[in-house]
């Protein structure tokens, strides 16, 4: 397959595109910054500027630096788009949240439209949307029929979506929990805390925290690329989504350290304001319509992800 991909120096998308280059696939890379692609997966990279140079191209993977270079996507089987500036990093400022709008919302709608300019468009149009989609909703079981919540994350993430459903191709939301690895993302920033002895709860520890795996998350992402039948909005999480008091427990077991800390949930808003949130609100998530495709998750207990990737290796932080 060709595929164009946004947000592939990110933790999923150097993933995805390491397993793609495996799976011989082309790939098309969208960044500000061709050089990062070329010290990230060189020998594969070569650098193209026009859509004319990628009809000729051979090249394993190669990179733009702007939509503009394309006036359609008709060579393209696939497009993902997994872009956004990152949203716990800053203060959620009316600055700030205008970014994160237009970072997602305004790069799907320039992609979707591009996707629509093509006699021949891609077959499939997989993007990024989150968990922060449904806010808070305590102990019941969310499912990928579950309203939108009204706050700003939701919001974002609706708009996100609408910017996305118009493409003519077969359209896949990525409804994305927290993805754990070592290397990065959640799991990586919290690691050093753990292992200094100051994890723990947050707030009561009560709210449950949908989770996946990055190689579930990578998986799943190909899952949808070569199936078919797979359309409209995934929440991809484990089956089990587990409370932020036993993940404290479970996390600090595996490293034989200490969990005793608390943030206050009263603190959390003080000092994060919005973006809290994303801490405290309780998503008790399952991935239903992956589960009826008949997806299979390598890792759908966090014991077992723990036990795999923590238990036989010294961590290092």
């Amino acid at each position: 397959m060709k595929i164009f991909i946004t947000g592939g120096t990110g933790l999923i998308g150097q993933a995805l595109v390491a397993k793609w280059l495996e799976q011989q696939h082309q790939v098309v890379l969208l960044a500000r910054s061709p050089e990062k692609i070329q010290s990230i997966f060189a020998p594969h990279f070569c650098s193209i500027s026009s859509s004319s140079d990628f009809s000729t191209s051979n090249a394993s993977l190669s990179a733009v630096n702007s939509l503009q270079v394309f006036s359609d996507f008709n060579d393209f089987d696939a497009v993902v788009n997994l872009a956004g500036e990152p949203i716990f990093d800053r203060y959620w400022s009316k600055v700030q949240k205008a970014k994160l709008w237009h970072s997602r919302v305004d790069l799907t709608e320039k992609l979707t439209a591009l996707i629509n300019a093509s006699h021949t468009p891609p077959r499939c149009f997989i993007s990024g949307s989150a968990s922060g989609y449904y806010g808070d909703h305590g102990d019941e079981l969310i499912d990928e029929n579950t309203p939108a919540s009204k706050n700003f994350a939701a919001q974002l993430c609706t708009a996100w979506e609408a910017a996305a459903k118009p493409a003519k191709s077969r359209v896949c939301l990525v409804r994305t929990g927290m993805v754990f690895a070592p290397q990065g993302g959640a799991l990586g920033k919290m690691l050093p805390l753990y292992r200094w002895g100051l994890g723990g709860k947050l707030g009561n520890g009560k709210q449950f925290m949908p989770w996946i795996a990055l190689q579930d998350m990578v998986n799943g992402i190909d899952f949808l690329l070569h199936n078919d039948n797979a359309q409209g909005a995934f929440n991809f999480c484990a089956p089990h989504s587990v409370r932020n008091a036993q993940f404290n427990q479970l996390f600090a077991k595996q490293l034989k350290r200490p969990h005793w800390a608390t943030a206050p949930a009263f603190a959390l808003k003080m000092v994060l304001g919005e973006r809290a949130h994303l801490l405290l609100d309780s998503q008790n998530m399952r991935p239903q319509k992956l589960l009826d495709l008949g997806f299979s998750f390598q890792y759908p207990q966090l014991e077992d992800y723990f036990s795999a990737t923590f238990g036989k290796a010294e961590i290092n932080v």
